[in-house]
């Protein structure tokens, strides 16, 4: 798991966090992560960089 769920909770003031919203936002998170990957390394570069989300 990539996301921390205790800083999910301590982010959200107003609302309660669904108890499988840790893992569906980790799911998105590793999506995003391969993409920059997939960019970094199309671009002949080996360091993902913030430019490649």
């Amino acid at each position: 798991m990539l996301v921390v769920k205790s800083k999910i909770k301590e982010y959200v003031k107003d609302c309660n966090v669904a108890g499988d919203f840790a893992e569906a936002l980790d799911k998105e998170v590793e999506v995003l992560i391969s993409k920059a990957e997939e960019r970094c390394k199309a671009n002949g570069r080996k360091t993902v960089q913030s430019r490649d989300l």
